[in-house]
């Protein structure tokens, strides 16, 4: 299978990346009016914690990361993978070793790390709540909802 061409000069490409938000994303956006909705506070962007974590419930060591899809590597197929050019490919690479590193440092300082991805979010931000909210209490007896990964110390 060939290799998907950029259809853009470096320069463009350059533009576009710099468009792309950090922090405030509509699915994060989502989430968060959700939470607080139900009652919850929490840090935006907390510097204080590896990775700084979209959403941080610090009193309960709940860290929650709104993940795309695609910049984190999650449901790219043999044959997407191999159309990406070198360039993708590292990028990601690199997102999802950090992301890895960031999970492994909150879980050795005793939080417990939710990663959900924007398509969960945006399929139903309710379900995704839920689960958090499950979460606050230490409940995890439930399998998580697709789209979200949980990673806790033990």
């Amino acid at each position: 299978m060939a290799t998907r061409r950029d259809p853009f000069t470096a320069e463009q490409r350059s533009e576009t990346m710099r468009r792309i938000r950090r922090k405030d994303t509509k699915p994060e956006l989502a989430l968060r009016k959700e939470l607080y909705r139900r009652g919850f506070r929490y840090r935006v962007d907390y510097p204080r914690a590896p990775g700084r974590p979209d959403i941080a419930m610090v009193g309960r060591k709940l860290a929650i990361f709104v993940d795309g899809e695609f910049w984190h590597g999650k449901k790219h197929t043999a044959e997407r993978y191999a159309e990406m050019t070198d360039y993708w490919r590292t990028k990601i690479a690199r997102n999802m070793d950090r992301d890895h590193r960031v999970n492994r440092e909150l879980g050795d300082l005793g939080w417990t790390v939710i990663r959900v991805t924007d398509r969960a979010v945006i399929g139903d931000v309710s379900v995704i709540a839920d689960f958090v909210e499950d979460a606050t209490q230490g409940r995890f007896e439930t399998y998580p909802p697709p789209g979200i990964e949980v990673h806790r110390s033990v």
